[in-house]
């Protein structure tokens, strides 16, 4: 087990490459194994994705991943539907929790739905993962009643945040946060 990384852990966040996918894959292995019991053998295995089906998705829209030192500890997908950008397989290395990765990669997948116009962030997530439930929240998303309900008989619930018109400064989008 690797030691919890300090305060003063930098990190950096990069668009991924078809070279990353086995480390993702690692990383979505750490970030849910704790929570395998809690899964349906068939709702872990389209969580903890094998690195053929990370590849493939890199098609459908943009993956990230969060770097500390030139380890991958943290990743999220994103693919542009429905009105909205749509977070997936979103995971922090347990050692490298509690730094911010979270909120940068979520940060990240704002930015793309921002410069596309798109109305919302939204995901899908399973009521055990109180720890990334918060970080949503903390992101501004909240659970709506929206689907689905389940992946393979894990229960699911949706959560969304609605994105207001950025203003646009210097070409660049902001957040009514950051003005």
């Amino acid at each position: 087990m690797e030691a919890p990384l300090t305060d003063s852990f930098k990190f950096t966040v990069r668009r991924a490459t078809v070279d990353d996918a086995q480390a993702i894959a690692s990383v979505l292995r750490d970030a849910f194994a704790p929570y395998e019991a809690q899964y349906t053998a068939d709702a872990y295995a389209a969580t903890v994705l094998h690195p053929n089906i990370i590849r493939a998705r890199m098609d459908e829209g943009p993956v990230w991943v969060a770097l500390g030192g030139e380890a991958i500890v943290g990743t999220v997908a994103a693919v542009l539907k429905d009105g909205g950008a749509y977070v997936r397989s979103m995971a922090i290395a347990p050692h490298a929790r509690g730094q911010g990765l979270g909120e940068r990669l979520l940060g990240h997948v704002e930015h793309l739905a921002r410069r596309h116009g798109m109305s919302r962030l939204f995901l899908s997530t399973t009521p055990f993962l109180a720890e990334a439930i918060c970080l949503y929240e903390r992101h501004g998303l909240r659970r709506t009643p929206e689907g689905p309900e389940a992946l393979c008989g894990t229960p699911l619930f949706t959560m969304e945040k609605p994105l207001l018109p950025a203003e646009v400064r210097d070409g660049v989008p902001q957040s009514s946060s950051s003005k």
